[in-house]
């Protein structure tokens, strides 16, 4: 619990202070795979930096509402991401084909 809270003072002490306001990233995590379902055309993974504008990082637009801050318990490592949940605006799909670009190019998010 401690911990927790203390990351998310961090947070919350690194999204109002002028160092991430300065045009610097925060130290972001690092790149995320995440699990392919058997129809996938390819490796998908995530990363901060293609997500976050460097002139006005937002966390917490995503962080915890969408993803937790603190990982994925072991179930969500496991569970692959498919269209069809992002089509109800789950996961990916709370962005993408709204205010992201949208599912047309495969080659956006999946390598070949």
């Amino acid at each position: 619990m401690t911990l927790k809270l203390s990351w998310c003072g961090a947070l919350a002490g690194l999204l109002l202070g002028g160092s991430a306001l300065a045009g610097d990233l925060p130290n972001l995590p690092p790149e995320l795979p995440l699990p392919q379902g058997g129809d996938s055309p390819g490796q998908v993974t995530f990363r901060h930096d293609s997500h976050v504008d460097s002139a006005k990082p937002d966390c917490v637009s995503c962080h915890p509402r969408r993803f937790g801050i603190l990982g994925r318990s072991a179930k969500e490592k496991k569970q692959a991401v498919t269209h069809a949940a992002m089509e109800k605006g789950e996961s990916c799909g709370a962005c993408h084909g709204k205010q992201a670009f949208g599912f047309d190019d495969c080659t956006m998010c999946h390598a070949q």
